[in-house]
């Protein structure tokens, strides 16, 4: 595994609300009837965090919110290993500051942890383009995640990669499923586990072709259980012959490469 390693920050509510907005109608989550209620589950944590591993190991994971109303994505938060940041806001209609926060403990933790090579921000606001320049300026890649209808233009060009949520096509997983609440670690479909890593891999890289050796690395960080032992493999091309019928293989200039049977 490379020793790249990531820091994920989202700004929760803003992207809550976006989703929100874009189901019911612009404007419309600010609404105190529709604000403050416990929200139901909309945002794809796990899609979310799946792509952020494809620039590295998440070493910093934390998101900012008001958590009192969002206790419906207990599950998710607990299986991407999110840190809470809790805000309460100021006022039954102020923001939660979560921008002002968000970018204090960014630009904190990149002087903290130098190894942080890649940072993620899960975000639409304006408010972040300082940000965005002093973690240049810092030589941090930049990724930007966020909503069509609620992302500022000129906060996605400031970015160093900017990704619009929707490009992702991912629907939140139920939290109230009963296989969610066990505790104990099991052995994760292998050729689940490998999709998953290539979409994840042909969604940054915009090539369906992916570098054979790039799938594994994603893959650990997707599931730390990973061994091909697990599967009576030796190895990583043995795991992904055995699975022929759902991945093409080609020889490519370097490496093989691999793709989606479709």
């Amino acid at each position: 595994m490379t020793k790249e390693a990531v820091a994920i920050y989202w700004d929760f509510e803003n992207l809550h609300a976006s989703i929100f907005d874009t189901i019911n109608g612009s404007g419309t989550y600010p609404k105190p009837a529709n604000r403050n209620r416990q929200q139901e589950v909309l945002v794809d944590v796990q899609g979310l965090y799946d792509f952020a591993t494809t620039y590295g190991n998440v070493a910093i994971n934390k998101a900012y919110c008001n958590w009192h109303w969002f206790s419906n994505y207990r599950q998710s938060l607990l299986k991407c290993a999110v840190e809470l940041i809790q805000l309460f806001p100021p006022g039954p209609l102020a923001k939660n500051g979560a921008d002002i926060k968000l970018s204090l403990d960014a630009v904190e933790d990149i002087l903290r942890f130098p190894h942080i090579s890649s940072i993620v921000v899960v975000g639409g606001d304006s408010d972040f383009i300082p940000l965005a320049q002093k973690l240049k300026a810092a030589g941090k890649d930049l990724i930007g995640v966020g909503c069509r209808n609620a992302t500022n233009r000129h906060w996605a060009n400031s970015c160093s990669d900017f990704k619009y949520y929707e490009t992702f096509a991912l629907e939140p997983q139920c939290d109230n499923c009963e296989e969610d609440e066990t505790e104990t670690a099991t052995i994760k479909d292998a050729a689940e586990l490998i999709t998953k890593a290539i979409k994840q891999i042909a969604l940054r890289n915009g090539d369906k072709w992916v570098l054979k050796a790039a799938i594994r690395p994603v893959v650990k960080r997707l599931d730390p259980t990973f061994d091909e032992a697990n599967y009576g493999c030796r190895s990583f091309a043995d795991l992904l012959k055995k699975h022929n019928d759902q991945f093409q293989i080609e020889r490519g200039q370097h490496d093989h490469l691999v793709c989606l049977i479709e």
